[in-house]
């Protein structure tokens, strides 16, 4: 979650989801209502739901978003000319943010302005207090990336609470506590650096080429030598274009699309190493029966056939090696101060300890209600949650119940 939207993807074994019909500016996460890009990319869920989307009233409705108010002018907290209520307004006003420590302090927050917007927009057309608005405003926007999270695990036959929320950007982990209750998801992981961990992730990821021949036909019916002359010809593109980036280290993966005869769209599954042979394609049909299982509920029984077989072309670059950090710590080293923040369980402002996420160490535990600050981030532990810092500095969180 950032300053315009929030992006939710699922991750599986290591691996995050890949789908070759991305659609942009989808209604609702409707099928069919955005526009489709029909290039292989992560299979994630973007809505407008970021620390500057505009909270505003809608035929007596609060609604959050889509629109937002950017970096400029942003919110009215900035103090640079905008008056629109946003998501980081009613994190202000809630106690969530530090005014004085907003990007490390090198921005000072301005609450009155943040009140002001707040009392205009929302609280008075819905005849709320201002802190009644505000918890308004951070419970919506928060509904909406819950709905966004069960999108990509519920209705695709995953359980979020056997899952563990991973929560960054500069917005992510100051809501990241309320979604994992809102999904019954026991486990959070903060990394450290939350706010920039997206170009640490572009800055580490591997060179990737993405190659498809399309071939279709009943799996009974495959002919292994048309499928050996498809790949003979990607994978001699894909090394050629490999070597032209500069990498020396490749690896290259084969899958092929597949689907129950009739069907619209596929699944993608991956072709064992190896020469291709009969044995290949029962296992192929075998895995695609597995998947398609695991992913609805059920299997159709209908013929399968395969649609697109795919290269995927892997450079791979120096890891980014993460030290772990041997030094153990306790919380209260790190505490910083006090700040009275606004909870529902307490239905009023209560005092919680402030502290400095780089002087946390490893075995650290901090009891919420806390909020952990770092420069470009801020976290919040809600009542009946506890985080630790494990020894690569990430801030593990566990709800009770």
């Amino acid at each position: 979650m950032g300053g315009t939207t929030a992006k939710v993807a699922l991750v599986e074994r290591g691996q995050p989801r890949i789908t070759t019909v991305f659609e942009v500016g989808g209604y609702r996460f409707k099928k069919g209502s955005g526009y489709p890009v029909e290039v292989p990319t992560i299979d994630l869920i973007e809505i407008g739901a970021g620390g500057g989307s505009i909270a505003h009233v809608e035929m007596g409705l609060l609604k959050v978003g889509p629109e937002s108010a950017g970096a400029d002018p942003g919110p009215a907290c900035y103090r640079l000319g905008g008056t629109q209520p946003t998501v980081t307004d009613a994190d202000l006003v809630l106690g969530y943010l530090n005014p004085d420590y907003f990007v490390g302090g090198e921005m000072k927050l301005q609450r009155d302005l943040a009140v002001k917007a707040i009392e205009e927009y929302v609280a008075k057309p819905l005849g709320l207090s201002v802190i009644e608005a505000a918890l308004g405003i951070h419970d919506v926007v928060n509904a909406n990336m819950a709905r966004a999270m069960r999108a990509v695990s519920i209705e695709r036959g995953r359980d979020p609470r056997m899952l563990t929320l991973v929560a960054f950007g500069g917005a992510g982990p100051v809501h990241a506590n309320r979604l994992a209750e809102q999904n019954k998801i026991r486990k959070l992981v903060i990394p450290l650096a939350a706010g920039v961990a997206t170009a640490i992730g572009m800055l580490a990821s591997d060179v990737k080429f993405d190659f498809v021949r399309t071939y279709v036909a009943r799996i009974e019916e495959v002919n292994l030598d048309t499928v050996r002359s498809l790949y003979k010809e990607m994978e001699s593109e894909a090394v050629e274009l490999l070597k032209a980036a500069g990498v020396t280290q490749m690896e290259l993966v084969r899958s092929v699309d597949m689907r129950y005869v009739g069907q619209a769209y596929e699944l993608n599954v991956q072709i064992p190493g190896g020469e291709l042979s009969a044995g290949t394609v029962k296992t192929l049909e075998d895995s695609f029966i597995s998947l398609y299982e695991e992913t609805y509920g059920f299997t159709t029984g209908d013929p399968v056939e395969t649609v697109n077989w795919r290269l995927l072309a892997v450079g791979k670059v120096p890891r980014v090696k993460v030290k772990r950090v041997k030094e153990k710590g306790r919380a209260e080293d790190a505490l910083k101060g006090k700040r009275k923040a606004f909870f529902a369980e307490y239905g009023e402002y209560v005092e919680c300890d402030i502290y400095d996420r780089y002087r946390l160490l490893p075995e650290a535990s901090i009891q919420g209600p806390a909020i952990v600050e770092e420069r470009e981030s801020t976290v919040v532990v809600c009542p009946k949650a506890k985080a630790t810092v494990d020894e690569y500095l990430n801030l593990i969180i566990t709800l009770e119940g």
